[in-house]
């Protein structure tokens, strides 16, 4: 057994765990709002959340093979390029458990990206082939989505607010929220669909490449297998359920009504949808719905965003790609002496 077939082997299962843990983190994003406001029952809420995401990334294969056609002819072939995505991989995937076992929602698109470009300036200062155009992708995959989907879903959502209340004001408090449960727990079902087109697509995109760049795979449409192989991975993600982020959307950063949450999701949900299948833009789903969720809560007669929480998931959000940077390049560096001659 050669190294490179060793490696791709490694950076598989790696893929595979980051698809799991994108799942298990997210999840929370998705339900988030719905259990906050008992549109549904966590126990459903995470079920529903994992068949959706599931058919989510088995419904088309169209931002995968946008994202393996932009990233194909960036990575370096062979040993290389595999040392690239683990190390890229390792790097979203110990920073996206940190942010977890915090209870912090972030990227981990834009995580594992920064891993990326941080790897690339590694490999290029030890005296190997780096990804072209690394720091083009860290501009437009994560610099410029973390500006424009924040300010887009929060706008949104505080924006909807006031016609959809303005519609509502003859009705009575019980059945405005009976009636935005219902249409909360659709959303929510709309926002894990569309976190399979985002985040599962990217997963089985994470897969192609790295079976074209271990040379298992000729460069070419993303196969059913794949895919399938991301939305189990995703789906089992889901079905894991991760309750600190949940506990933090919902009870830690905005209080709430059905009515406002409907709202956020149905913002989050329509930009994911936008990005995958029109756009062919990856965009975070952590961003759009916790963003939604703020701006829809904060169009209220009272105060209830908890500012100080805010802002201590938006530094996150500024961290990532600077922690993830770094990281991805210690860590290439760590293992250049190991595979530096192979």
């Amino acid at each position: 057994m050669t190294i490179l077939s060793v490696l791709t082997g490694i950076a598989i299962v790696l893929t595979l765990g980051y698809g799991v843990l994108n799942g298990f983190r997210d999840a929370s994003t998705a339900v988030a709002a719905s259990v906050r406001t008992r549109a549904l029952r966590p126990a459903i809420a995470v079920s529903v959340a994992a068949v959706f995401a599931f058919l989510g990334t088995l419904a088309t294969s169209g931002l995968s093979v946008a994202l393996v056609d932009k990233l194909n002819f960036n990575v370096p072939d062979g040993v290389v390029g595999l040392k690239l995505l683990i190390c890229g991989l390792l790097t979203a995937g110990a920073w996206g458990l940190y942010c977890w076992w915090r209870g912090l929602p972030v990227s981990s698109t834009h995580a594992l990206f920064s891993g990326l470009v941080g790897a690339s300036g590694a490999s290029a200062f030890m005296g190997d082939l780096p990804m072209s155009g690394a720091w083009g992708l860290l501009l437009g995959s994560v610099l410029l989505p973390l500006l424009i989907t924040p300010v887009i879903a929060y706008l949104l959502s505080y924006v909807l607010v006031i016609p959809a209340t303005w519609l509502m004001r003859h009705n009575s408090s019980g059945s405005v929220n009976n009636g935005s449960r219902a249409g909360q727990a659709i959303a929510a079902c709309a926002v894990a669909l569309g976190l399979g087109l985002q985040d599962g697509q990217r997963t089985g995109a994470m897969i192609a490449l790295v079976l074209i760049t271990g040379h298992a795979m000729d460069p070419g449409p993303v196969t059913w297998a794949i895919q399938l192989a991301a939305g189990t991975a995703l789906g089992l993600g889901v079905l894991l359920g991760g309750w600190r982020i949940t506990y933090t959307l919902g009870r830690r950063l905005v209080n709430f009504d059905p009515l406002r949450g409907m709202i956020a999701q149905g913002v989050a949900a329509a930009m994911l949808f936008l990005g995958s299948l029109i756009l062919h833009l990856p965009l975070s789903t952590t961003q759009a719905v916790t963003s939604g969720i703020v701006g829809a809560g904060s169009n209220q007669a009272f105060e209830s965003v908890v500012w100080r929480n805010v802002t201590k998931v938006l530094l996150h959000w500024v961290l990532t790609p600077v922690v993830c940077v770094a990281c991805g390049a210690i860590l290439t560096l760590a293992v250049h002496p190991l595979l530096g001659n192979a």
